[in-house]
């Protein structure tokens, strides 16, 4: 996930706008097909170990933050306030999407509550992408974030539940943390560090025992990642497995690992060196080659983020950004690039509202006759149903039309927004 202009680079450049725009378009596709139960294999997470297409866009909104830390601050200051604000904001928005269907209002359903969570979700845009006074973005980022603490764990039936690590909840800790790296630290510390990070893990997730499972292993909601997030956030984690999160609290270490490569990234677009694009394919081609070469002892999973799959992805950013910094600035190749970078300029907007917008309209449901199964479908399952399924044979393209649709729905939204100059920052 962007994620952000997190940080509006001071200089831009074309190259990391659009890789950013390229993230968000993956995300958007990846996240919402027209149907889950037919999608094609590189548009799906691996299963467990291994990897796909799909698994690299997490890692690469990570990269992009470290990108961002950089271009955003050339001189290495450290502003305090303005770094806890960021990093509560992101956090926030985070909760924001995850606190969206637990609001209950006493025994409204229907368009009614819909209506109420639509309100709590216009306050929280006005509240965390809002443009006003910095001075307040502060307090009120403080203010929400004591007021979220206390819902999940003040006792509350609804929030009981409510999950709370996720992507812009992992981001904000990994951009907040290597801010202060960036700040305090070398280059060569902030390399030392990014190993130092992979190996520790690494040694965690295969030497120490877990509790209440025997030998150090890396099986699905059996390793030690898995242990302490249901020994530390019981109740509040993925939906999905209950006992364990993809974004949980162990796996956030080698997650920084990925944004600390994309700091070396960002000093490397910032240097004068003549063939920067060479050094970052270079770059990216040896992580991907020692990535794989670590696979067979600590194989390359999304999930846990072991090290393997940090420098497997890693490299691809890398690569990446060594191609499109090559095609685009240096040989000044931009005519096909302004669609990403539409994207690119306000990405925390539509990650936000693509959690947001499937949530709300599948709130409207609409009868289905002559379905006993389905007896009534949510608005965006109902078009897809009617407007896209009956013109495919194969179900994975009807599914992959139905996420294009939503892509170009986005895409027009943002080039108005585009025109009108309009742009969200956290």
């Amino acid at each position: 996930m962007s994620i952000e202009n997190l940080c509006m680079e001071k200089p831009r450049i074309i190259s990391v706008d659009v890789l950013r725009g390229l993230t968000i378009m993956m995300m958007t596709i990846v996240n919402n097909p027209g149907d889950w139960g037919h999608i094609f294999s590189p548009l799906e997470h691996a299963a467990w170990h291994g990897w796909t297409p799909t698994d690299l866009v997490f890692p690469f909104f990570l990269f992009i933050v470290g990108i961002s830390v950089v271009l955003s601050n050339p001189e290495r200051t450290l502003d305090w306030k303005k770094l806890i604000t960021r990093t509560l904001r992101i956090f926030l928005l985070g909760m924001a999407l995850a606190f969206f269907s637990r609001i209950k209002i006493g025994d409204l359903s229907g368009l009614g509550l819909l209506a109420i969570r639509l309100i709590y979700t216009a306050i929280m845009t006005i509240l965390l992408l809002g443009n006003y006074s910095f001075k307040k973005q502060f307090y009120v980022a403080i203010g929400l974030f004591m007021l979220t603490i206390f819902l999940c764990f003040g006792g509350f039936e609804s929030f009981a539940y409510v999950r709370i690590p996720g992507v812009l909840q992992r981001i904000s800790l990994v951009f907040f943390i290597i801010s202060l790296l960036y700040h305090f630290c070398s280059l060569r510390l902030l390399g030392a560090l990014g190993l130092f990070f992979l190996i520790v893990y690494y040694v965690l997730m295969t030497q120490i025992p877990v509790p209440g499972f025997g030998a150090a292993n890396v099986e699905v909601g059996k390793n030690l990642a898995a242990w302490l997030d249901h020994y530390l956030l019981p109740g509040h984690l993925w939906a999905t497995s209950k006992t364990w999160d993809p974004e949980g609290v162990l796996s956030t270490i080698p997650a920084l690992s990925t944004g600390l490569s994309g700091i070396f990234a960002g000093k490397i677009l910032m240097h004068s060196y003549a063939r920067k694009s060479m050094y970052l394919i270079l770059i990216g081609l040896v992580c991907i080659t020692f990535g794989l070469c670590w696979d067979p002892y600590f194989p390359i999973n999304k999930s846990l983020w072991t090290s393997s799959f940090v420098l497997v992805s890693s490299g691809f950013a890398f690569l990446l950004t060594g191609i499109l910094h090559e095609l685009i600035e240096q040989r000044n190749i931009k005519k096909w690039t302004s669609i990403f970078v539409i994207f690119g300029v306000n990405p925390m907007l539509v990650f936000f509202y693509s959690g947001i917008i499937p949530r709300a309209l599948n709130m409207i449901k609409i009868p289905v006759a002559g379905d006993p199964e389905h007896p009534e479908l949510g608005l965006i399952s109902y078009v897809y149903r009617q407007a896209i399924q009956p013109y495919f044979t194969d179900l994975r393209w009807a599914s992959f039309a139905g996420a294009f649709v939503y892509l170009v729905i986005w895409f027009v939204i943002l080039s108005i927004f585009k025109r009108k100059s309009i742009i969200f920052k956290v």
